[in-house]
């Protein structure tokens, strides 16, 4: 691996002060930031306070680009060099593919080796990957480094590659010690073990690994009930990598702080939180910009500062640690898919016959579902215009909708005495 793991919080605070301005220095090499870094001095950002006068960089900076101009003004890797593309998380109609080159995916890989490592996996360990296979990077990532390192896989894939029914009996037949996956869709797989039959509870699942998704404390004592396993979740973005895990022993993620600066921020002062304190997360790798210069990334999450420490003594109680509040700053992320407010909005009142709608995220048979009520003008054609949007959205945002159509007024009461109409909704169990 490129990157040992450190020793001290002195060495890790050592590694960010010496790739700082390297960073820097390498992202103003790119058109797109040539204008945004100018006044930058590459040899004065290990200074935190200078450091923060760097703008942040935000989806919507990215959102504006064709992917020609993309390739051409934010990508810095020479074709031959890249090694494959990551799809960007958020869905804008035609998403972006974030090119990896060869040099950056030994980190890629090195994020993951230690989210598993974290979580306890060994060598002599199988895993059941559950998380979708293809352009998306987590299932692919998690299977290639589980087999690095030792630990069997069997590549299912979601439920579209592999039915559900077949992988509850995969599961029984194979005997995996690990089952990774997004939550949602564990809790779906334990609600079709149960009409087969089949006590998940007393399979060979002995750790379950998830990722994209939230995780409520519901919802993880469920997963844990159903499968008589211990839940480890992590975090990452395909912007960065896997950047965290939880290591089973102390509260919230650990993160490889060596690899990426990660900054807490209030929302409105841009200044760092102390312990304790919520704010917005910004996140800068250290070793991979080679073809994609991320520099101050705003992810967009809602996070909580826990502060170094803990009660762990194993190798990564080294890394401060992050709980997630499970809310993100202006877009859902539902089933591994991001869904921006602004762009749904804008999507939603496109539809000359809707007078108003709420979307939201529910959990719906343990899987978490997008909710779309709609209040529709008296001349519509309910059913066309169902089916139009049911059409449209599962094309647009990479989700299939549920849609409940609500009686002329109904959300003008709801939303009565809100500053702003709360559209948008994260109610999952």
């Amino acid at each position: 691996m490129p990157l040992p793991l450190p020793k001290s919080r002195d060495e890790i605070e050592a590694i960010q002060h010496e790739r700082m301005p390297i960073i820097v220095e390498q992202a103003k090499k790119a058109p797109f930031h040539k204008g945004r870094l100018a006044d930058i001095d590459p040899s004065k950002c290990a200074d935190p306070d200078y450091w923060r006068t760097i703008p942040i960089l935000d989806k919507e900076e990215l959102r504006v680009l064709s992917s020609d101009a993309f390739m051409t003004t934010f990508n810095m890797a020479p074709r031959d060099q890249i090694m494959e593309y990551w799809r960007s998380g958020g869905s804008t109609g035609k998403p972006l593919f974030y090119p990896r080159n060869f040099e950056d995916m030994k980190y890629m890989y090195l994020g993951f080796t230690r989210g598993i490592e974290c979580m306890g996996l060994t060598a002599g360990d199988t895993a059941h990957v559950s998380f979708p296979l293809g352009i998306h990077p987590v299932g692919h990532m998690y299977a290639r480094v589980c087999q690095h390192i030792g630990v069997g896989v069997n590549w299912a894939g979601s439920g579209a590659s592999t039915p559900s029914q077949v992988q509850v009996q995969l599961i029984q037949d194979l005997k995996p010690t690990v089952w990774m996956g997004m939550s949602s869709y564990g809790l779906h797989l334990a609600n079709h073990a149960e009409a087969m039959g089949i006590d998940l509870a007393a399979s060979s699942v002995e750790r379950i690994v998830c990722s994209a998704e939230p995780i409520s404390e519901a919802k993880r004592a469920k997963l844990e009930r159903s499968w008589g396993a211990k839940v480890y979740d992590s975090l990452g973005m395909t912007e960065c990598c896997l950047i965290s895990s939880e290591d089973g022993e102390d509260e919230g993620f650990r993160l490889w702080t060596d690899m990426f600066l990660v900054e807490v921020l209030d929302p409105d002062k841009l200044e760092p939180v102390g312990e304790g304190e919520t704010g917005t997360l910004v996140v800068t790798p250290l070793w991979s910009n080679n073809a994609t210069p991320f520099i101050r990334w705003s992810t967009g999450d809602i996070v909580v500062n826990l502060g170094w420490g803990g009660t762990s003594t194993g190798p990564y109680s080294v890394f401060p640690r992050l709980r997630h509040a499970h809310r993100t700053a202006g877009f859902f992320k539902v089933r591994g898919v991001n869904i921006n407010h602004t762009e749904f909005e804008d999507f939603m009142f496109g539809y000359e016959q809707v007078q108003d709608f709420k979307a939201e995220i529910v959990t719906v048979d343990d899987l978490d579902r997008l909710r779309l009520s709609l209040e529709l003008k008296r001349d519509a054609d309910k059913g066309a215009l169902t089916a139009q949007i049911e059409g449209a959205t599962k094309t647009t945002f990479e989700v299939s909708p549920e849609i409940v159509i609500l009686e002329s007024g109904t959300l003008a009461t709801e939303f009565e005495g809100a500053v702003k109409a709360p559209r948008f909704q994260d109610n999952r169990a």
